[in-house]
């Protein structure tokens, strides 16, 4: 739904600006112009921050085009020829500059100055369709239902931190030897692929705010990504263990103590403390006499140190957030 809703607001905008630009070509008198509306519809398909960029971009690109087309079709009297290599040199400029998306729209306006006999008139016409175009589309991509995203954003949040709540449930429930009736790789696997589409989703809100505070949702599922991951390798280590030791059923009852803690606004301070307590304690029990065993405790050593990486990145998150973002974001 949230797709569908994207492609409506992208398709509604662009078939506004498209026919906005080609209104005000024919009210200006301008020839060719529908490519105003071309030129709208390529720049409209981008983020706001893209747009502006881009626009410079045409800017600058259609003052070169203008100077090659000038010199090219001044020294070259074979039109066709002239052309060609008109063309063959704005695109490899294009290409080389990394600013291909030019290429399309400063082709057809070659073509426009290679039909007009005036070169004078055809270079104020198509100055005037390239800005018409690239103005409309800016003022078509200020809308871009933010607030929306941004709630939409939210609930992805919600949904991570209950998926994740959801796999420590079920590692725990692993330690203490209880039924599986569920596939926790699979489990793990579908939130990292949730959260990388969450990443995407994030880049295009930020891309799409002026302001730079929305970052924080891209450091948010990001740590959450890197957080997944690391349960992805503490089972992986639960695998590992041939014979539960009974020092599990304590990092069991850990992982339940930590599934409430796993929210947006929660500072794990206390729950590296608990942690470091299990630890030291650990360590002063008596070794394991079969290898085994000992192989077992050092496989809890493993998960317990995956727990404390799992609280590092949400103290390494918070670690990085600005004033800024604590003021506008931050409730604890």
């Amino acid at each position: 739904m949230d797709k569908f809703r994207k492609s409506l607001l992208l398709s509604i905008k662009i078939g506004i600006g498209c026919s906005a630009a080609v209104y005000l070509a024919q009210h200006l008198q301008l020839d060719y112009a529908a490519s105003a509306g071309t030129i709208t519809l390529l720049t409209v398909m981008t983020s706001k921050w893209e747009s502006l960029r881009l626009a410079g971009l045409r800017i600058v690109t259609f003052l070169q085009t203008v100077v090659l087309a000038w010199a090219v079709f001044t020294f070259i009297p074979n039109p066709w020829v002239a052309y060609g290599i008109l063309l063959a040199t704005v695109v490899f400029i294009a290409e080389i500059s990394g600013w291909r998306a030019t290429t399309s729209v400063n082709a057809v306006i070659a073509a426009h100055l290679l039909s007009d006999k005036n070169l004078d008139h055809a270079v104020w016409n198509e100055f005037g369709l390239v800005m018409i175009g690239i103005v409309i589309a800016i003022l078509m991509n200020l809308y871009h239902a933010n607030a929306i995203n941004r709630k939409s954003l939210i609930t992805h949040m919600r949904r991570a931190e209950k998926r994740l709540q959801e796999i420590l449930e079920i590692l725990a429930d692993y330690l203490a030897n209880c039924p599986q009736e569920r596939s926790v790789w699979d489990e793990i696997c579908a939130l990292e692929q949730e959260l990388q589409e969450y990443v995407h989703e994030a880049y295009e809100y930020q891309n799409n705010t002026f302001p730079s505070h929305p970052l924080y949702y891209i450091s948010y599922f990001e740590m959450r990504y890197d957080q997944c991951q690391v349960l992805h390798n503490l089972h992986y280590e639960m695998k590992k263990i041939r014979t539960m030791p009974k020092e599990a059923a304590v990092i069991s009852e850990y992982i339940r103590y930590l599934i409430p803690y796993v929210v947006e606004y929660n500072h794990p301070e206390s729950q590296s403390e608990e942690l470091a307590r299990i630890c030291n304690e650990m360590k002063k029990e008596e070794l394991p006499q079969t290898m085994e065993a000992l192989e077992s405790r050092a496989m809890l050593y493993h998960i317990l140190m995956d727990l404390e990486e799992f609280l590092v990145y949400k103290a390494r998150f918070i670690r990085g957030l600005d004033e800024q973002q604590k003021r506008k974001y931050w409730k604890a």
